[in-house]
């Protein structure tokens, strides 16, 4: 019904964003780790959809990428998951990272995000594993490490070292390159000081 809502970003709460667009307010439930560091209020944003339609409501879920939309509607599709639980999923692990616990009987990653048991963890690999394909899997994160390379471009070679210091220890690249971005640099900071402060921005 919705394919995505463009306008601005007027509050933004603990479950959910409130985007105005066409003079009506949007409430979007989101995954909100990362969500903070990405939006704020006053932005243009564009935000995918999907409306789940209930007796007793209606809610829009949004996300900030169609890869996020299609690992959600993959979601919904595993027994005993609802709109609530995938989105405790997807707060809890990247659409990459979830794609690569499945494909490798990752019972303990998967179960580490909100709400999900060892028990529904397995039942999500048993059910999501037919649907992704490794080939997939590691072409979606080779473009989605040229994306956050390209997002590179304008950043002093301070932040790239930054951002390179934070992949190395482990953190997504653009986890670490929306950490670098909202870390201001003062006067006499160098490459150390600039990693300490990013690193309070992952949190």
């Amino acid at each position: 019904m919705i394919a995505y809502l463009k306008g601005e970003i007027v509050e933004i709460l603990e479950d959910r964003v409130i985007l105005e667009a066409g003079n009506i307010g949007y409430n979007l439930f989101m995954p909100m780790a990362g969500v903070d560091t990405v939006l704020h209020i006053g932005d243009e944003a564009k935000i995918y959809t999907y409306l789940n339609v209930r007796e007793d409501a209606m809610q829009l879920y949004g996300f900030l990428t169609k890869d996020d939309l299609n690992i959600f509607k993959l979601l919904l599709g595993v027994n005993g998951i609802g709109p609530k639980a995938a989105l405790g999923v997807l707060s809890g692990l990247s659409a990459d990272e979830l794609r690569f616990a499945v494909l490798a009987d990752d019972v303990k990653t998967i179960s580490k995000a909100p709400g999900i048991g060892k028990k529904t963890a397995q039942k999500l690999i048993l059910e999501l594993k037919d649907k992704m394909s490794l080939q997939e899997a590691f072409e979606l994160k080779t473009e989605h490490v040229q994306e956050s390379s390209a997002n590179l471009a304008g950043v002093s070679d301070m932040k790239k070292e930054a951002v390179e210091a934070l992949t190395a220890l482990g953190y997504s690249g653009s986890d670490a390159l929306r950490a670098v971005k909202h870390t201001e640099i003062t006067e006499g900071m160098n490459v150390e000081d600039l990693l300490k402060q990013a690193l309070k921005n992952m949190f």
